[in-house]
């Protein structure tokens, strides 16, 4: 049986329970452990999947399909161990299950309650990785202490951690220490309030994890140890980092966070090994190879999370390629209004990510315009890759009226068109193409190159595809197909050949990047600009 982390965060939302996660995640696997992240999430919805990404951010997609939160992006990322739907439950999903087996007769006639049904699925949950070969599992609770919906979660590992035992267990809570700039002093009370709510409740924090804008001094985390019950040297201090996320884990190294947490489970502490963790991290804050600005024209812009994985994959290429990644932010519906030219002369490359709906398309299409007749670097992901096809066939084809299906059903060209197994689909959640499918890349191509070998495998997430009876005109035209499925039925990548960098695609490669590991596409997309 695996030992168990459980993360919860008190005060306000949004402390980075999930990046804490991942963290420790990371340097409980430097220490020689096997672990694997799993984030309960307290909303209705079964999953994010149908949810604007004002509301939630970007949605992460598993290798097997699932729609999930985007902290399991941070997980992917920090430890390189693919997420599943095992690591994703949510209040929708656990009642669900629970009515189903209801109305199915299940329960023998049972009243059905919160608890213990509710709790015991949720528990459930929580043992997914049993039989796997893993070694500790963390459990992060979406959600502030004190949310009424989180209450369910938090008496299931409130009693999970009884049925287990207190050295197969711990709680960790994330809390904040904010600095009152006017009274120029740090306050500890939000903190123990948290703390007294969590108590209540039956759950005493093993350790605190204090977030904070300035350094704490001893005599706050003297009063936290006091007031909180818990151990003097468990009170770690997480201060804002000064450049980058991927600093969190070396912070919290350096207060021998992963050590306690191995001592209290009753583990071995190993060696550490995480010198290539703080090489990538030097070179991230100190490239020597200058600065590029790369442009990403989208629908979601004013919400910083409706792009996180593209944004940090970027950053990715940034370090492979040993230069800073400045990211100019530009919605799709200005450049309707301004133009391109006015807001994006001077980037060395254009970005344009997925999305849905007509909102701000053809915004889209003109930076892409723009990216090929200027000779700027290019890179068009899922709806990215419709709008490029878009593009071409209005101004190279002569398709003047060119549209996609889902924004103009009664355009004459319809280049992109409902893919065939979704003309039936009624339901809206979970029903895209979703998850890993494979690619094979057309020999001497440049994907082909930027991949070095001939077939992949990538994340999907859409409805939409090439409309294969434009295939033969846009190839004549000068467009590459350089990827398709191995039915060779779906188009997976497009490239124009007579352009320095121009590549797009049907699928999502930023699910696949990680610090370490750039994916191929943004370390090269990132090298074009570099040379631009």
């Amino acid at each position: 049986m695996p030992k168990h982390i459980f993360v919860t965060g008190g005060v306000v939302s949004s402390l980075g329970k999930g990046l804490t996660a991942a963290s420790v995640a990371l340097l409980l696997e430097r220490r020689g452990y096997r672990v694997r992240l799993q984030k309960l999430d307290p909303y209705l919805n079964v999953d994010p999947g149908t949810m604007s990404p004002y509301q939630h951010g970007e949605v992460y997609v598993t290798v097997d399909g699932a729609e999930t939160d985007l902290d399991l992006g941070h997980y992917e990322r920090f430890t390189g161990v693919p997420c599943t739907r095992a690591s994703n439950y949510t209040t929708g999903r656990i009642y669900s299950s629970v009515i189903r087996r209801e109305r199915e007769g299940g329960y023998l006639g049972r009243t059905v309650q919160v608890i213990p049904h509710i709790t015991d699925e949720i528990k459930q949950a929580l043992r997914a990785f049993d039989n796997e070969d893993v070694d500790i599992v963390i459990t992060e609770i979406g959600g502030t202490v004190g949310d009424i919906e989180s209450l369910p979660f938090l008496e299931a590992i409130r009693q999970f951690r009884q049925e287990i035992g207190r050295n197969n267990g711990l709680f960790m809570h994330i809390t904040l220490v904010p600095y009152i700039r006017a009274a120029k002093e740090m306050k500890t009370k939000p903190s123990q309030q948290s703390v007294g709510v969590l108590r209540s409740i039956g759950i005493f924090p093993d350790m605190l994890i204090c977030r904070c804008e300035q350094h704490m001094s001893n005599e706050h985390k003297d009063k936290l140890a006091l007031f909180c019950n818990v151990d003097r040297k468990l009170v770690i201090e997480e201060k804002d980092v000064d450049h980058s996320i991927y600093e969190v884990p070396l912070e919290l190294a350096r207060q021998e966070l992963d050590v306690y947490c191995l001592e209290m489970l009753n583990l071995h502490v190993n060696r550490i090994k995480i010198r290539d963790w703080e090489t990538m991290v030097e070179t991230l804050l100190h490239p020597k190879g200058g600065e590029i600005e790369i442009a990403v024209v989208g629908k979601y812009i004013s919400l910083q999370d409706s792009y996180k994985s593209i944004y940090e994959a970027l950053t990715h290429g940034g370090i492979a390629n040993d230069v800073k990644v400045n990211i100019r932010m530009i919605e799709s519906e200005d450049i309707e209004i301004k133009g391109p030219a006015a807001l994006l002369s001077g980037v060395q490359g254009i970005l344009v990510p997925g999305g849905f709906g007509d909102r701000g398309i053809e915004g889209k299409i003109a930076a892409i315009k723009y990216a090929r007749e200027n000779k700027i670097p290019f890179f068009g992901i899922c709806l990215g890759m419709q709008c490029a096809v878009m593009e071409f066939a209005r101004n190279v084809c002569g398709l003047t009226d060119a549209n996609s299906q889902e924004f103009a059903p009664a355009a004459a060209h319809q280049v992109i068109h409902l893919m065939e197994e979704q003309k039936t689909v009624a339901d809206k959640g979970g029903t895209m193409r979703l998850g890993a499918y494979p690619c094979v890349l057309k020999k001497d191509t440049h994907a082909a190159k930027v991949y070095g070998v001939r077939e992949i495998s990538e994340r999907h997430r859409h409805r939409f595809e090439f409309n294969n009876a434009y295939r033969e005109q846009m190839q004549a035209a000068g467009m590459c197909i350089s990827g398709v499925s191995p039915d060779e039925k779906l188009v997976e990548i497009v490239e124009i050949t007579d352009h320095p960098w121009f590549t797009a695609c049907q699928f999502h490669p930023e699910f696949q990047s990680t610090p370490l590991q750039a994916h191929p596409l943004f370390k090269a997309f990132v090298a074009a600009a570099k040379k631009k």
